[in-house]
């Protein structure tokens, strides 16, 4: 297996966002250079984004390597030979299995031309795969951010993202306005500011907890435990 790639950014990202907002800068500085592995193939990146939708990080990595063991090499033509019972081995949902066969069969037919993309700008990308089954804003945005390397992806429709925009400037909710300002101040460069992003929402910055208003099943949780403590 060749060895991974990362998404490339280096100095000029960085001092951009550190002029354009010091408490991500001090955050940067914190948890130093980031390698977030890419997947340059459009194909595989595209089946890899659908096994990672709604499930862990953890889980989506496990999953990944099956796939990557049990077909080989992971192309539209050895999918399409699969069944979906074979492609659930690996641990996913019927339902995913489906839209990976889907995605492949419209690649070979030619429906579905993932070259093309390179030519579009961004809001075009996610119209275009948002017509696919299966494949929605999210799934395109991480498209964009670990395959294509787009420079200025920011997901408002990732948790991860949001809970790491809470935690930083200490906000109890993240609007669609507030998480507009945010991406027009990291613009150009919102994909690395997403990477520190997800850093953050991992604890990758002890000091930072997140900020959002605790659901009842979480208080009556928090008050049982601090009973059991005091008992």
């Amino acid at each position: 297996m060749p060895d991974p790639q990362y998404f490339q950014y280096g100095e000029k990202e960085i001092a951009y966002l550190r002029s354009r907002d010091p408490l991500l800068g001090v955050a940067i500085d914190e948890i130093g250079q980031i390698e977030r592995v890419v997947i340059p193939d459009l194909f595989m990146a595209l089946v890899n984004t659908i096994v990672g939708q709604q499930i862990s990080t953890k889980a989506q990595a496990t999953i990944w390597a099956r796939m990557r063991e049990q077909f080989v090499p992971l192309t539209p033509e050895i999918i399409g030979t699969a069944t979906a019972e074979e492609l659930r081995t690996c641990g996913i949902s019927l339902r995913k299995a489906s839209y990976i066969k889907e995605i492949a069969g419209s690649v070979l037919n030619g429906s579905l031309d993932l070259a093309h993309l390179q030519t579009l700008p961004d809001d075009e990308v996610c119209l275009y795969l948002s017509q696919i089954k299966g494949i929605g804003v999210w799934t395109a945005e991480m498209l964009m951010t670990f395959s294509m390397q787009r420079p200025d992806v920011m997901s408002a429709g990732d948790l991860a993202i949001l809970r790491g925009l809470r935690m930083l400037y200490h906000h109890r909710k993240i609007t669609p306005k507030l998480f507009a300002r945010y991406k027009r101040r990291y613009s150009p460069y919102a994909t690395v500011a997403s990477l520190y992003l997800w850093a953050i929402a991992g604890g990758a910055c002890p000091g930072l907890i997140d900020h959002a208003p605790k659901s009842d099943v979480r208080k009556k949780a928090d008050a049982k435990k601090q009973q059991t403590e005091k008992s």
